[in-house]
């Protein structure tokens, strides 16, 4: 799971250099400089200056200011988890292919495998002018918070940003070998049982169940394309005012080459049905969002995919998100995150499975 980021340009007035205890020498700001004006990037000679974002467990978001010019810059927390220096040139990657397509998304401006810059892997990407649905808590900002009309375009500009990610030529924008497209389905029953089974502290009811109805049902065709992986709300911004326009997809950590419609069931599985009352679903107020029908079209009509069956990739969604859940409170009761919060998921991930389960009873596939 990814953090929350909000390289929003707005976030408040400049303030200059503004570390804590927790992220004070994260940025090195003359190696930086150094490293940037090699690159000939904008503002070069000017002093380096700093303030924080956002981050967490995952990463540490700063801007970074020369002079007019600014910049967002993305890297792993102090302690750099296994593998995230790795994933995060992954990320980069990704966003510099996205540079030039009709994708929202920061742009891709440099990336640094060079740990001796500033202790880790790291990227510069543009700012975004825009906020974040996780940074307004449990409403949203006008003209959204009262008209419903206005709201309905949240989401489907929210789909609208993956139906148009489901359409790039990866191949074209250098991503050949960036996954294993290759039998991606037919991997993932057997992949998520696997990841369960490496990190157990309790016996789950559902995983067995669910995991063999991914095997027997899952699609004998299907394009590849670039997912996201972890598309929600939480991890995309809008453009500020109305109407709704989707102003960039962010978090890319999770990103690989596979079948997109699975970016499509993570957002459906998390949507209120449409006979439900929308505001018991979901962790943002969903009164006034379009139908799950309405959702699936627009999807289609931008991307021209079928979504037939969309059953299978929301039962997918539903299985890998209660597992990486179970991943983290796993970690959380072995000593390995000291994150209280966590222990939340425990019930979470339990009613999450069986309402997964119960999903393979009914689906029309």
């Amino acid at each position: 799971m990814s953090d929350t980021t909000d390289t929003s340009a707005k976030a408040k007035p400049w303030e200059g250099i503004d570390d804590d205890e927790r992220t004070e020498g994260l940025i090195d700001r003359d190696s930086l400089g150094k490293w940037m004006d090699g690159l000939g990037l904008l503002g070069k000679g000017e002093p380096v200056e700093t303030r924080y974002l956002s981050g967490g467990s995952s990463n540490e978001i700063f801007e970074i200011k020369r002079g007019e010019h600014s910049f967002a810059l993305r890297r792993p927390p102090r302690t750099v988890p296994e593998g995230r220096n790795e994933t995060m040139l992954r990320e980069y990657r990704v966003l510099e292919a996205l540079n030039g397509t009709d994708v929202p998304h920061p742009e891709g401006i440099a990336g640094c495998d060079d740990h001796s810059v500033i202790g880790s892997s790291f990227y510069l990407m543009g700012m975004i002018e825009g906020w974040s649905p996780m940074s307004m808590g449990d409403t949203w900002p006008e003209p959204f918070h009262r008209d419903l009309e206005a709201r309905k375009g949240l989401g489907i500009q929210l789909v609208d940003g993956i139906a148009r990610l489901s359409k790039v030529d990866w191949k074209a924008r250098g991503l050949e070998g960036f996954g294993k497209p290759e039998g991606f389905l037919e991997r993932q029953a057997d992949r998520w049982v696997s990841h369960y089974e490496k990190m157990k502290t309790r016996d789950l009811d559902g995983v067995d169940v669910i995991a063999q109805w991914l095997r027997d049902n899952k699609p004998s065709v299907y394009e590849p394309g670039i997912i996201h992986g972890d598309y929600q709300f939480a991890n995309v911004m809008f453009a500020h005012g109305a109407p709704a326009k989707l102003a960039a997809i962010v978090d890319w950590e999770m990103t690989t080459v596979g079948d997109p419609l699975i970016d499509l069931g993570w957002v459906i599985q998390g949507w209120p049905k449409d006979d439900a009352p929308p505001s018991d679903s979901g962790y943002v107020p969903m009164d006034g969002m379009p139908k799950r029908t309405e959702l699936l079209a627009h999807y289609t009509e931008v991307s021209g995919r079928p979504t037939d069956q969309i059953d299978y990739y929301e039962i997918l969604a539903g299985f890998k998100l209660a597992i990486v859940l179970e991943g983290q409170y796993s970690r959380y009761k072995t000593g390995k995150l000291d994150n209280p919060k966590i222990e939340a998921f425990a019930p979470i991930v339990v009613d999450m499975l069986a309402k997964t389960a119960e999903l393979t009873k009914t689906s029309r596939i």
